[in-house]
């Protein structure tokens, strides 16, 4: 058997977990780099049974998967991921692990883009390590007294209202779901979405990817936030309308942190990466060392389990991921 370990991009991996039982029954393979195009990928893992990917990285399509015949069995970490149904389809085995059920640390994450975007860190960063000191740092601003906007209060959505609250933040909500009773459980305002971007000082997302959720936050939405306001997106990049957002950025009326792109690795091209008021980082919300010893650790146990005919933690369509 061949295992393909992939989107190993931190190198991180070997170092989550022990591996000696697996490699003792199978040939391990580690790739550190993205694979690339369709075609490259099913040119990459033709030759493997054995498939443990990380979710929202390698993507795996209809016809990638139909061109992987030697596929038996495919690990995922995390819970979400398209093209899992078809592999069920296709009679190949899928598990997934544990790992991100509490949302802590995408909310922690989620926290620290806004104070970095509020308080101006990474221009001081830049500022400093350039050879000057407060040349051309902007100065940032308090969150104590200001509000701040959720969209979709989840699990994740309230860690961040009970941070927020504890900063001493005003903080309303909307979602499709929204009840006062939530609302008032969560110590938040129930609003309309569009009162929430209208008195937001920084709005985050948290909303689960739908036909009906993409592109919710548009040129109209984006239109009607506060002359420096600040949007966060730890969530799914599709949520937002990208090219509005460039726009508003370019125009510097409003700040951006953003850790999810549409497209991953980010371009090296990409107008994002040059555009002003805006704080990236590398779809790490969930990347903690923690969360990665859970993602392995199961992983390695799936796959032994598998191995011995009797498969855990087996996804299924009944549990509609996405």
């Amino acid at each position: 058997m061949r295992v393909a370990v992939l989107d190993d991009w931190q190198r991180i991996a070997e170092h989550s977990t022990d591996w000696s039982a697996l490699t003792a029954r199978a040939e391990v393979v580690f790739f550190h780099q993205p694979l690339g195009s369709s075609n490259d990928v099913v040119k990459a893992l033709a030759d493997f049974d054995i498939i443990l990917a990380m979710r929202e990285r390698t993507a795996f399509s209809n016809d990638v998967i139909s061109r992987l015949p030697r596929l038996k069995f495919f690990n995922m970490t995390g819970r979400r991921a398209r093209g899992l149904d078809e592999m069920l389809r296709r009679g190949i085995t899928v598990s997934i692990t544990g790992g991100g059920e509490d949302g802590q640390d995408t909310a922690e994450h989620a926290l620290a883009l806004m104070l970095s975007a509020a308080r101006r860190i990474p221009e001081g960063d830049a500022s400093i390590k350039g050879g000057s000191f407060l040349e051309n740092v902007p100065p940032g601003f308090r969150l104590a007294g200001k509000t701040l906007g959720i969209l979709g209060l989840g699990l994740i959505g309230g860690h961040i209202a009970n941070y927020c609250r504890a900063l001493g933040m005003n903080v309303i909500a909307w979602s499709r779901s929204m009840t006062d009773d939530k609302a008032a459980a969560a110590g938040v305002e129930a609003v309309s979405i569009d009162d929430l971007f209208a008195r937001a000082d920084i709005v985050s997302l948290h909303l689960v990817l739908s036909p009906e959720t993409e592109k919710i936050v548009g040129r109209a939405q984006l239109s009607r936030m506060r002359d420096g306001a600040v949007l966060v997106n730890t969530s799914r990049a599709p949520l937002i309308d990208e090219q509005p957002l460039l726009e508003a950025l370019r125009n510097r009326r409003i700040q951006a942190a953003i850790d999810v792109f549409n497209e991953e690795p980010l371009p090296a091209e990409h107008p994002l990466r040059t555009a002003p008021n805006v704080v990236l980082t590398p779809h790490v919300g969930y990347g903690t060392r923690e969360m990665y010893q859970i993602f392995y650790r199961n992983s390695v146990e799936n796959i032994l389990a598998f191995l011995d005919g009797a498969p855990i933690r087996q996804y299924s369509s009944a549990n509609h991921l996405m």
